[in-house]
């Protein structure tokens, strides 16, 4: 009985597998690969050309890991650079790479300690819904702001600015952005409601089965997809001779030397800040929103923190860009229409071909690619993630969230909106727990 039991766990495995990876719709979920972009271009763009950053091993690197979490969680499970990192190395010039990869391994560590041991799945029970929905929100406006930054005007992602207003007309102009932008919103509308049921009768039935059909041809015109293709064309009609710079074949791949001085710096610059980013956005809102998205399909914060952990134990000694998941970009590739790890694999599967094919030249592609339309891409991105607080429905919880969200914005840092909107909620809790006390005081002494 035993073997036949053994005998019967592959086909199992497989079959669970197989789930995962299966498109619900085939153009929905390329469609949805896209979605992410908008936050994955900018950043790696910007440490290749500053930092010199292996493009072709990040590429074949992050491919494996969409591939490899796709297969895992069944869900378009995004895999993004890690912000803060990415920002102490574009403004530190003595933040180099060896410095990104040990904070990498640093980060990496701690969250496959936090969830090896169970805390992190204790810290995310513990945590109030209402402060997991302002840092949701925080970091959906500030995308929402980053898109528009990128919009209106001109981008120095080497140096991580803005160099002047965009033009009206042109190649990356603003009229090319916002026509994109209006294409989306035609195709796609607000989005999908989630809570969304056929209950709802209509007397024509005639013009309510048009309706329906109409929805049905507009939600299978792939929306983000076009767009991206259409920059990748301009991106070669920007510089023709693009195609002269293009060499064939992947980056070698080594291991980063890493001195004393690149681990210490790596730990103060890089993940001490970091920290509180991947734990709140890369692990508890991710949870959260994957819940609130696929009914059914909730993922323990422990997995979730030891696939980001494993992720960077193993790409960053290669010099592969230190990954997380993101709330954001989760939220993205939904907006697009993702809904299986199809979505995901997809996505890596032609990142690694990338890497193979073209290595750390597609670089010179990526720098004619127009910033307007992954601006707009950005845009519905942090939309999307916004719209999941819309669940709130009491007053406090709303006051909560929205401490939480301005602290967040204001400061720059989920830590410190994350701290204030805990101490907010205590000091509620705090004061209606005295207000019930005074009234029962109260009722006692009304008693005859």
């Amino acid at each position: 009985m035993e073997s036949q039991n053994l005998a019967e766990t592959p086909p199992t495995m497989a079959h669970k597998l197989k789930r995962n990876l299966t498109f619900r719709s085939k153009w929905a979920e390329l469609n949805g690969a896209m979605g992410d972009l908008g936050t994955y271009i900018p950043i790696v763009l910007a440490l290749t050309l500053a930092k010199d950053l292996n493009l072709g091993t990040t590429l074949i690197f992050t491919g494996v890991y969409n591939i490899v979490t796709g297969a895992i969680y069944g869900v378009p499970m995004p895999v993004q650079p890690m912000k803060s990192i990415a920002a102490a190395a574009i403004l530190d010039s003595g933040f180099n790479i060896p410095e990104i990869m040990a904070a990498g391994i640093c980060t990496g560590g701690v969250l496959l300690v936090l969830g090896a041991t169970g805390l992190m799945q204790l810290v995310y029970k513990l945590i109030p819904l209402s402060v997991v929905r302002g840092i949701q929100l925080a970091q959906g406006l500030s995308f929402a702001m980053s898109a528009v930054k990128y919009i209106r005007k001109v981008q120095d992602f080497s140096k991580s600015k803005s160099i002047g207003n965009r033009h009206w007309l042109g190649l990356d102009g603003l009229v090319l952005a916002l026509f994109c932008a209006c294409f989306i919103i035609f195709v796609n509308g607000a989005g999908e409601e989630r809570n969304e049921t056929e209950t709802d009768v209509v007397v024509d039935e005639e013009r309510n089965s048009k309706r329906r059909r109409i929805r049905r041809i507009m939600a299978s015109i792939p929306s983000a997809l076009i767009i991206f293709i259409l920059g990748v064309v301009l991106a070669f009609i920007r510089r023709p001779a693009v195609v002269k710079d293009i060499k064939f074949g992947p980056s070698s791949i080594d291991v980063v030397q890493m001195t004393k001085h690149a681990w210490k710096e790596g730990f103060i610059k890089g993940t001490i800040p970091q920290l509180p980013l991947s734990i709140l956005n890369s692990v508890i809102a991710v949870c959260k929103l994957s819940s609130d998205l696929f009914p059914g399909k909730e993922f323990s914060a422990t997995s979730v923190s030891i696939t980001v952990g494993l992720m960077n134990l193993v790409g960053c000694w290669f010099g592969a860009m230190p990954c997380c998941h993101g709330a954001g970009g989760l939220a993205g590739q939904y907006k697009f229409g993702g809904r299986s790890g199809g979505c995901v694999a997809i996505l890596g599967m032609a990142k690694m071909v990338l890497g193979l094919v073209l290595g750390t030249s597609l670089v010179i592609i990526l720098r004619q690619f127009p910033v307007g339309l992954l601006g707009v891409l950005l845009l519905f991105a942090g939309i999307e993630l916004a719209m999941t607080c819309r669940d709130m429905n009491s007053k406090g919880e709303v006051f909560v969230m929205l401490i939480c969200t301005a602290v967040s914005l204001v400061g720059s840092s989920a830590a410190i909106g994350f701290l204030s909107g805990i101490a907010v909620h205590l000091i509620l809790k705090l004061r209606d727990m005295g207000r019930d006390q005074s009234c029962s005081t109260i009722n006692i002494r009304a008693t005859p």
